[in-house]
């Protein structure tokens, strides 16, 4: 399952990047999701998979005493998933803005209209 996981993170990580590097700011939107996606997938993988396991202490005992699952990677892409949310709404409305005042969506055509 983390060999799958670690695969896929890979290629979202990849997709990522080629899609910030190239010259539409759509595309950059969308590689900047890409690549929030792939960190909460890697967060998730590190703080290791265990299906079915609750993040609970059974009663009596003190300790954990068999495998559970970590709440702490879940509570963090929980945030992390909001956060993002967030800034890509204030990156899409960012963008409307620019892209109707200067009518062009090529980043190499924005620089020029700043003379």
């Amino acid at each position: 399952m983390e060999s799958l996981l670690a695969i896929l993170i890979g290629g979202l990580f990849a997709s990522a990047i080629y899609m910030i590097l190239r010259r539409s700011i759509i595309k950059l939107i969308i590689g900047l999701s890409l690549l929030a996606h792939a960190c909460n997938l890697l967060i998730f993988t590190i703080g290791t998979v265990v299906r079915g396991k609750a993040p609970l202490i059974e009663e009596g005992n003190k300790y954990v005493t068999e495998t559970v699952a970590d709440p702490l990677p879940q509570a963090l892409i929980l945030t992390a998933i909001v956060i993002g949310f967030a800034v890509t709404a204030f990156t899409i409305v960012l963008i409307e803005q620019v892209y109707q005042s200067v009518g062009v969506d090529d980043t190499d055509k924005l620089t020029a209209s700043d003379k």
